[in-house]
């Protein structure tokens, strides 16, 4: 820190600027575009010094690593917070920073706009009660947070494709269905001594998908990205749909024998491997997986 003068600001008249001593700190040694001021004139705080504050507390807690969810609108912050940091901490890279876009909400087909100061605006309580927990952590988590959000009233109530939650949660449903129909427990284990399978193509791309399930866990939690979650989820679902529907028109793609009503070892794992799959997830982001729909 040091006492010292800064330019104006981009876009201010430089005649109408007064330079006056600040105290600052220099964050350009630490890659900033100009260093930044912790005092005003008249000696009170600015906002940035509360942000070294808060920093050096987080600092003191001894994380290894800190992570800050910034709105759009203070993108521009990311660096003199992490100037800051990195002088504080006397290391490199020990704030992540993850840039959180907008949530429009779609109502009516039209987009709803807020407005505070005319006391317009909707609450996530609001959002919750209007469609549910589920709907709206499934929805809000499936989009990368760099990307703005349209959020549909209309489309999260739908029972169609074009809801990943109802078509995740019906991908679960429908194997539970199986189950049961030969007096079984989904939450149990299997008991199988011989797994002997020969599965065709279309099975076979399916369980491909699913041994992708620990590296799209890996990559969300390294990266910071829990939106690989749901979509991994859906496009697990979209696989499974695609094959039950097959069972129409193909009585060997269908899961219970019509003669004997029973399901054989290599179609009953098939299914146990997805429906863990789908739990473990929506799990992980905290929605239910309903048994029957």
């Amino acid at each position: 820190m040091y006492e010292g003068k800064i330019e104006a600001p981009k876009g201010e008249d430089n005649d109408q600027w007064v330079n006056r001593k600040q105290l600052l700190f220099k964050s350009t040694d630490f890659g900033d575009d100009k260093d930044r001021a912790l005092q005003k004139t008249d000696k009170s705080w600015t906002y940035f010094a509360s942000d070294v504050a808060y920093h050096n507390n987080k600092l003191n807690r001894n994380f290894d690593v800190l992570i800050n969810v910034l709105g759009a609108d203070h993108a521009g912050y990311i660096k003199r917070i992490t100037a800051v940091v990195e002088a504080l901490s006397a290391k490199k890279n020990k704030l992540i920073c993850k840039v959180s876009q907008l949530v429009k909400l779609i109502k009516n087909g039209k987009p709803f706009k807020m407005s505070k100061r005319k006391g317009d605006y909707i609450t996530v309580e609001d959002l919750v009660n209007e469609v549910g927990k589920d709907a709206t952590r499934f929805i809000m988590l499936n989009r990368s947070s760099d990307v703005e959000l349209d959020f549909d009233f209309t489309k999260v109530k739908e029972k169609s494709k074009e809801n990943p939650l109802y078509y995740v949660q019906y991908c679960y449903a429908r194997i539970s269905s199986v189950f049961r129909h030969v007096d079984k427990n989904i939450n149990n284990n299997l008991v199988i001594e011989n797994y002997n399978f020969n599965y065709d193509d279309k099975e076979v791309k399916i369980l491909k998908k699913i041994s992708e399930w620990p590296v799209c866990i890996n990559i969300a939690s390294k990266k910071l990205e829990p939106h690989h979650i749901p979509t991994y989820l859906y496009e697990l679902a979209s696989e499974f749909h695609s094959y039950w529907n097959l069972g129409k028109t193909d009585k060997d793609k269908r899961f219970i024998n019509s003669k004997n009503k029973k399901i054989s070892n290599d179609k009953l794992v098939f299914l146990k491997a997805i429906s863990n799959v789908i739990k473990s997830g929506m799990t992980i982001v905290g929605v239910d997986t309903p048994e029957k729909m």
